[in-house]
């Protein structure tokens, strides 16, 4: 049995193969700072290894599921020039898109800057109706460059709002994050989606493990082979240049 004792989470079995991690830094309105940062990512490798698990809940304890890097513990322009700091960043919003187990975001309220890089790392969005959304790292002098540009027009399908939400920083509601395809379904309340987001985990827990595990393990492979391909990148080249792409020998 993994252990599953952190300071910034908590983490339980709701049920049968579903395991549930919640942000708990009420008070910073779950805010990362560095101890939260190397918990996810050391929660998720253990997830990836415990066969008790075969699908997986985030959620957010309190007002906020997460108000993103906390500037206050963490001067955001010294934590992002520091190339060590910035891997551990990337490293753990990846580990949640690279876990060979379904992930599900349970979003209310406010979701921040790195919280929207977490979401997009996620299998399954859903969201309560007084949720809200920003990419903040344009206000903080920042590149949106722990994922969000490259996972986030992925998940929607529309470069141009990802763009336009990046450039502007500006919240955008619920309703608009259903409208371009960021979550897949609204619930009423917190307590709601949460309820929602518990009860699809328990039917994908309940299929066969060999067949999600293995749906998971080629989106992965995907996301960690593929997009940074010589291939992917000669292909996009030959499209902006309207010519035939030129694919390398295997």
């Amino acid at each position: 049995m993994q252990d599953y004792t952190f300071k910034n989470l908590i983490v339980n079995f709701p049920s049968q193969f579903v395991i549930h991690v919640e942000f708990n830094r009420p008070t910073k309105l779950n805010a990362f700072d560095q101890t939260s940062w190397r918990e996810l990512h050391d929660c998720f490798k253990q997830i990836e290894i415990d066969s008790e698990v075969r699908a997986v809940v985030i959620s957010g304890v309190g007002k906020f599921f997460n108000a993103g890097i906390d500037r206050r513990k963490d001067s955001s322009r010294r934590f992002f020039n520091i190339r060590r700091s910035l891997i551990v960043l990337q490293d753990s919003i990846s580990s949640l898109e690279l876990c060979d187990k379904p992930v599900i975001a349970a979003i209310h309220n406010g979701c921040i800057g790195a919280g929207v890089d977490l979401i997009t790392a996620c299998d399954i969005r859903y969201c309560s109706q007084d949720a809200f959304f920003s990419v903040k790292e344009v206000d903080l002098g920042l590149a949106a460059d722990i994922g969000t540009l490259q996972r986030f027009p992925k998940v929607v399908g529309n470069n141009s709002i990802v763009r336009e939400l990046c450039l502007t920083g500006r919240n955008f509601s619920s309703t608009e994050a259903l409208d371009i395809g960021l979550v897949n379904k609204i619930f009423q309340t917190k307590e709601e989606t949460i309820t929602g987001a518990l009860k699809t985990a328990s039917i994908i827990a309940s299929k066969s493990p060999t067949a999600t595990l293995s749906l998971a393990y080629t989106a992965a492979w995907n996301s960690a082979v593929l997009n940074g391909s010589e291939d992917l990148m000669e292909a996009f080249n030959a499209t902006m240049e309207k010519r035939k792409p030129k694919f390398s020998k295997l």
